[in-house]
């Protein structure tokens, strides 16, 4: 990533997040995420992550504990404002709050609203300032997606993890055909434009993962992804139906994806 090409997606990111209603003055907002927005906002957003996140925890994270015996070092890319992190460290990990973004309401800076903040570290995905086989899981957090080349992302995650450690990626948009993916993504840098006067397109974020991708990754790196698909509720089960229905295209779907590397 180029240093203006950051610089100008920090930028737009933080105009498009504020507009959205992004955090919150008051603590209780970040200490009661992903479980309740309680300014209203994103409120349906966040119940689609607090399912995500309790999946997870159940099938995953419960798993990995009970293999490990002990606390484990996690790695939370895409971060954002902590909150994941900072679950993680309520049950006894040693997670570190990963992005980009230090945005005192929605980036790391808004790691000061709690008890015990996770350590924050600004860096990109593609170099990540950890030693060779430092954590047990790495998890893209709602982030995956903002990657420009997913090989050299999830070569990156493969060195910092350990050999029995696990890459975990959640919330972000996947589907069936690329071509869905392609339409999704000029649907919205297209929205971002008329909104916002940008397309938001600085970093040459792919922005969505699709079948053959998962496949081609797991040829390259030998990874045997396990997709997880956590209940969201019938409305949104019944957005494929509804699609058909309207002649739109495919809406994606959120799956939990995880898998390990094998030895090198």
């Amino acid at each position: 990533m180029t240093p203006p090409g950051r610089r100008t997606f920090l930028e737009q990111y933080a105009v498009i997040r504020h507009a959205e209603g992004r955090g919150s003055a008051d603590r209780c907002y970040y200490e009661s995420l992903p479980w309740k927005d309680v300014t209203g906002r994103n409120s349906e957003q966040w119940k689609i992550r607090a399912r995500s996140y309790r999946h997870f925890e159940r099938t995953i994270l419960r798993a990995a504990e009970r293999e490990s015996g002990r606390a484990l070092r996690i790695l939370d890319l895409g971060a954002g404002n902590c909150w994941m992190s900072y679950r993680l460290s309520l049950r006894g990990h040693f997670a570190v709050a990963l992005d980009i973004f230090i945005d005192d309401l929605d980036g790391l800076g808004a790691r000061r609203n709690f008890n015990g903040p996770p350590p924050p570290v600004a860096a990109d995905f593609d170099a990540l300032p950890f030693a060779d086989q430092t954590f047990d899981l790495a998890i893209f957090n709602s982030s995956v997606h903002y990657s420009p080349d997913y090989r050299r992302t999830l070569a990156e995650a493969r060195r910092c993890l350990r050999p029995s450690g696990t890459l975990v990626i959640i919330d972000s948009p996947v589907y069936r055909l690329a071509e869905h993916g392609e339409q999704m993504r000029a649907e919205r840098q297209a929205y971002f434009e008329r909104t916002y006067g940008f397309r938001s397109d600085a970093l040459g974020s792919i922005e969505y993962l699709d079948t053959r991708t998962l496949a081609a990754l797991s040829n390259t790196f030998g990874v045997e992804w396990t997709a997880r698909r956590p209940w969201y509720g019938w409305r949104w089960a019944l957005r494929p139906l509804r699609a058909r229905i309207r002649r739109q295209r495919p809406p994606s779907r959120f799956l939990i994806l995880s898998g390990r590397f094998p030895a090198r």
